[in-house]
């Protein structure tokens, strides 16, 4: 792979909802998708933002492009109700198959483990890919404004509300927030990385959360290591966090959490 991750990742999706649908049609898809309303929310749990409170919502993942393999052999359901024993409050699973080694069984595994929100991690580029995460139960799908046209972000979170799904709506640029505006966005998930060379940098979040609206609520992705981390990133009043990599590559995922949590962290 070269340095820009993104576009390679976008190419490959592309091409794979493209032979996803000769096997099956959209309008099938939409067909079921429509009878599949019952889901679990997940932006509703996120909206106690009591100073005193840490929401992480923690992610199942086996690899990424710039890692590589993190945790192979990673079995959904035990870290779906390790997650749940820890105090997670939702929980992410990654289901990009060529890069991030993630299938959509990982989720229905996760999401019949835990009685948590299950979010939908994956590059979302087409109505298919929503029809196809209320098919499989996902609570919540992520939308990525980098990848997204302005009007098709705001017609991605119409549907999602037609379909009972919760969106997080992922942004990295001040430019993204700009582009994201009067789209209906209310759980923002503020991306530390730079999906182009997946590069790392925590300041992120602190830096674009005063640019959102009163009644949005951020949530602090990627790099996030360490309860120091979090303290630093709540000094900007963010108490949602999305983790993953050190989640997983933890020999006691539940008890990470629950380190994480705690109430040394609070202020």
């Amino acid at each position: 792979m070269g340095t820009d991750f993104l576009s390679q990742i976008i190419e490959y999706k592309q091409h794979l909802v493209t032979k996803q649908k000769h096997y099956r049609s959209e309008s099938s898809l939409r067909n079921d998708a429509e009878k599949c309303l019952a889901h679990r929310p997940f932006i509703k749990p996120m909206e106690n933002i009591e100073t005193d409170t840490i929401h992480i919502i923690a992610e199942i993942k086996r690899a990424s492009p710039s890692k590589g393999m993190i945790q192979p052999d990673l079995v959904a359901t035990d870290y779906a109700a390790a997650y749940e024993r820890g105090g997670a409050s939702a929980i992410s699973v990654l289901t990009e198959d060529h890069w991030f080694k993630g299938n959509i069984d990982d989720l229905t595994d996760a999401r019949e483990a835990t009685t948590l929100p299950i979010l939908r991690k994956d590059f979302t580029i087409s109505t298919y890919q929503i029809y196809e995460s209320a098919v499989i139960n996902a609570d919540a799908i992520l939308l990525i404004v980098r990848i997204l046209f302005k009007n098709q972000l705001k017609d991605y979170l119409d549907l999602c509300t037609e379909l009972n799904l919760d969106a997080l709506v992922e942004i990295h640029t001040h430019d993204d927030i700009q582009k994201m505006k009067d789209t209906g966005a209310r759980l923002i998930g503020i991306n530390n990385r730079n999906l182009k060379s997946f590069d790392t940098d925590i300041d992120t979040a602190i830096d674009l959360k005063a640019g959102l609206a009163y009644d949005q609520i951020p949530v602090a992705a990627s790099g996030i290591q360490t309860k120091d981390d979090i303290k630093k990133t709540r000094t900007a009043g963010i108490s949602h966090f999305l983790i993953g990599e050190s989640i997983v590559r933890s020999t006691d995922p539940e008890n990470f959490i629950k380190s994480l949590k705690n109430e040394e962290t609070a202020f």
